[in-house]
């Protein structure tokens, strides 16, 4: 018995190391990823119909700002220039890309592949080398990726590059990128946060870049840059066979690590507080919001900055929470939000996580008269001011082109509220609206390229026209040349003197008898 049982297990032994190396050799054969592979244009043409018929069947907002007949005019523009073959970055950026721009719905955007981005992480990529910041017609030099260079040093102002001038460049990089209706504050702060990123991808590489520029005499002269190449280091080279050690993990404590999305802090002056929410996804929020509050209401502090120039959104409930905080009245979140759609349908395979966002639309919205699906308990809801830790000292809210979705929900709550100003600049997200609440990527199978693109529009409660504008400031701060030579934040500045001139004249009433 004993015979038979061990002839038997080695039979399996023997069958399980022929199949699981069958599996390892399949493995080291697949072929390794390359962003330079060429797709041909039969592929590209299926992803392309595919995405389009997609989003005319799901998107809530495809001809929100443009009528079909310029919607359908521009899907077959950008389908006649598909080329012949194209990388998948070309195919993103020149054929997708623009299509996108047109709808004019900050959250419909395009991605690479996973595969590209994993072959991509951690690299440094040749580019041109200067970082800008750019405002209405102007760009000034913020950074140089040619170190040696000390021609263009920060504050020097180009007025061109490669033969085209600041408007014209300007206007051809934000083809390529989305708005919100026609607010194209948020792609001014994209351009400003990494020029050589967007100029390489829409313009592609250049060896030597033709800029234009102000000398120190105010006089207009042209440069020739170099390219910022990586330099390939042979020693590496050498040893690129040898595994990689990595470097031991250094732990950074919670609350250091909590202050990427959120910060607080009392000014020396104890006349205010500086309260920062960079997201509405994460930081502990709830908890963040509880003891700051607590804080402020314990201490007596006057008035109050929230910063959020970073927050691009994220979480409804956490928006409308921090409105609960400082709002002085009763407010709702929108008037109207809906799907065009109960699911996915056929295109739930295309989606990340399908099947459960269609459990969640089948949750959250109900059929109406209008043959729209309504998510009724945002659209009925009305939220009070906290009782518990309310904020009533005066509130200064900084706001700027990143300002965006769920954030520009409560800057248009708290905007004319007695004791409230905005401060800064039009915000990136709708003021009258825009799409969102559930964002899932959308794959093409044969690229591999996503596409995020909301399921339901929301009207903003108590919108305003739609005009296409973001939520204007009460008080405007536009840039300013001296205060980006002085690396100084002007709209902090503006916020604190404010904070001063309400206190002065508060001590300069007479107190009662």
């Amino acid at each position: 018995m004993q015979t038979i049982l061990s002839a038997m297990c080695t039979r399996y032994f023997l069958a399980f190391i022929i199949c699981t190396s069958s599996l390892f050799s399949c493995t080291t054969g697949k072929k390794a990823y390359s962003p330079y592979r060429k797709y041909p244009k039969e592929a590209l043409q299926k992803d392309y119909i595919l995405l389009r018929e997609a989003l005319e069947a799901k998107h809530p907002s495809l001809y929100w700002y443009q009528d079909k007949d310029s919607i359908d005019a521009f899907f077959d523009r950008q389908y006649l220039r598909i080329g012949d073959s194209m990388t998948e970055q070309a195919f993103a950026w020149h054929i997708i890309s623009p299509l996108l721009r047109q709808f004019h719905c900050g959250h419909t955007t395009v991605g690479l592949s996973k595969s590209y981005s994993k072959w991509a992480y951690g690299k440094t990529f040749s580019s041109f080398p200067l970082y800008l910041k750019v405002w209405n017609d102007s760009m000034a030099v913020i950074g140089n990726l040619n170190r040696k260079d000390s021609l263009m040093t920060r504050g020097t102002l180009v007025t061109g590059i490669n033969g085209s001038r600041n408007k014209e460049l300007i206007r051809r990089m934000f083809s390529y990128l989305p708005t919100d209706g026609f607010s194209e504050s948020i792609n001014y702060t994209r351009l400003s946060s990494n020029f050589p990123y967007f100029h390489r991808n829409i313009f592609g590489l250049s060896k030597t870049y033709r800029v234009n520029y102000i000398d120190s005499a105010g006089r207009e002269k042209e440069a020739i840059l170099p390219m910022f190449e990586i330099k390939k280091d042979s020693s590496k080279e050498k040893t690129a066979k040898q595994k990689p050690t990595k470097p031991p993990r250094k732990k950074i404590p919670r609350a250091e690590r909590l202050t990427v999305y959120r910060s607080f802090e009392i000014d020396s002056s104890k006349q205010f507080a500086v309260m920062t929410v960079n997201t509405f996804t994460r930081g502990n929020l709830r908890t963040f919001f509880r003891r700051s509050f607590r804080t402020m209401r314990k201490k007596k502090i006057p008035s109050l900055v929230i910063d959020l120039r970073s927050n691009g959104g994220g979480h409804v409930a956490l928006s409308t929470l921090l409105t609960r905080y400082v709002t002085r009245e009763r407010f709702g979140v929108a008037d109207s939000i809906y799907a065009v759609s109960k699911d996915l349908g056929r295109y739930t395979k295309y989606f990340r996580g399908g099947w459960l966002n269609n459990l969640e639309m089948w949750l959250i919205a109900a059929r109406r008269k209008d043959g729209k699906y309504h998510v009724p308990y945002l659209e009925k809801k009305k939220f009070s001011p906290k009782k518990s830790n309310h904020y009533n000292g005066h509130v200064y809210v900084l706001t700027s082109g990143s300002t965006f979705s769920a954030s520009s929900l409560f800057c248009n709550a708290v905007k004319g509220q007695e004791g409230i100003w905005l401060v800064g600049e039009e915000t990136g997200g709708g003021w009258h609206g825009n799409s969102g609440i559930m964002i899932p990527q959308f794959q093409l199978p044969n690229t591999g390229i996503r596409v995020r693109f909301p399921l339901y529009r929301l009207v903003q409660y108590r919108h305003v026209p739609k005009n296409g504008s973001g939520v204007m400031p009460d008080i405007p701060v536009e840039t300013d040349y001296r205060f980006l030579l002085e690396r100084k934040d002007k709209k902090m500045e503006v916020a604190r003197q404010l904070i001063l001139q309400q206190q002065e004249k508060q001590d300069s009433v007479p107190s009662n008898p």
